[in-house]
């Protein structure tokens, strides 16, 4: 099993406080995280402050480029995985992604896995592309997946959509990792199947073990039907944390947080179809061998990499020593 540690970089109003993280913040806690032993840092993609954010806080939270920030992170830490959790894929060109992809993975000597999805807030999407507003996302987010696909894999490529067109372009660096990885975020059937289509890895978010369990059957007959074995294909969902001396009192943490905010908030896109009310059965909550236990669980479920772990945290320096407590009572165990 392998540990990911999620990093502010649109977290702030969201789960932590505003401010949250200072600039030169962000690349220490990757250095950080590679020498308490986690596996994989995770930044998060925002672009403008949703609507309840800006409600609760009455100021503009700081949202950090992921891409930028994990370049920042790869050029003092030597093998920590560095993955977007997620690149919100109908924001971005996916010309201009590929070049920044590819030249991220050659940088950090084929560190990086490019997580994209869907969005959870459709009103960030419909402020940042007003001329799409009435646009289906997940067309939009198919039709980037076949570019980058061609960019990666072809010395001279040309695509005409109804999104995007490019003629006769010969992007190098390509990445240095071959089959350069991708990873589909989203809990939906109709993420599983362009995990199947287009992914090598999943990064679903706050599912029970059991229900990765129910999911994987599913999941694994859609790569069947694409024609592509689906051994290797890492499964990896993002979690949340929260460490106590016991369950009761990890809860009582988690509840009193803007992390359980946060959770709430997904209640109409992420998690629309998922009981939030048992927050234990699909998180890491209680003492250090709660969590073990909940960790065994998921790796006999068929989880690979346990990701974008965020804990109920009001400072960095609160964040660290959360980091050190993980650490030290669930990954240098369980290893």
């Amino acid at each position: 099993m392998k540990f990911g540690i999620a990093l502010s970089t649109g977290y702030e109003g969201l789960i932590y406080p505003i401010p949250f993280n200072k600039p030169k913040e962000l690349p220490e806690l990757v250095k950080i995280a590679e020498d308490l032993g986690f596996d994989s840092v995770l930044p998060n993609d925002h672009f403008t402050v949703q609507k309840y954010v800006e409600a609760k806080w009455h100021k503009t939270p700081n949202y950090y480029e992921p891409l930028i920030t994990l370049a920042a992170g790869s050029a003092i830490t030597r093998k920590i995985q560095l993955i977007t959790g997620i690149i919100v894929l109908p924001y971005r060109d996916p010309l201009l992604l590929a070049k920044q992809a590819a030249t991220l993975d050659q940088i950090s000597g084929g560190r990086f896995i490019l997580g994209v999805g869907l969005g959870a807030y459709r009103e960030e999407f419909v402020g940042v592309h007003p001329q799409w507003k009435d646009m289906s996302r997940a067309e939009l987010m198919e039709e980037s997946l076949t570019c980058l696909r061609k960019i990666f894999t072809e010395d001279t490529s040309t695509f005409k959509g109804k999104f995007f067109q490019f003629e006769n372009v010969k992007v190098n660096p390509k990445p240095l990792q071959k089959p350069f990885p991708i990873w589909l975020g989203g809990n939906s059937e109709k993420e599983m199947e362009r995990t199947a289509r287009y992914g090598n890895g999943w990064l679903p978010a706050c599912l029970s073990p059991q229900a990765i369990k129910d999911r994987m059957v599913r999941l694994k007959s859609y790569f069947e039907r694409e024609g592509r074995k689906f051994e290797g294909i890492e499964i990896a969902p993002q979690l949340f944390s929260s460490i106590g001396k016991n369950k009761q009192e990890a809860m009582d943490k988690l509840k009193n947080s803007g992390l359980y905010d946060h959770v709430v908030s997904l209640k109409s896109s992420t998690l629309k179809n998922d009981n939030i009310q048992n927050l234990e059965d699909f998180n890491l909550i209680g003492d250090g061998d709660d969590i073990i236990a909940k960790v065994k669980e998921y790796e006999a479920a068929g989880v690979t990499h346990i990701t974008g772990l965020s804990f109920p945290v009001k400072d960095t320096k609160d964040l660290i020593k959360q980091m050190e407590i993980f650490s030290k009572q669930v990954i240098t165990r369980y290893k």
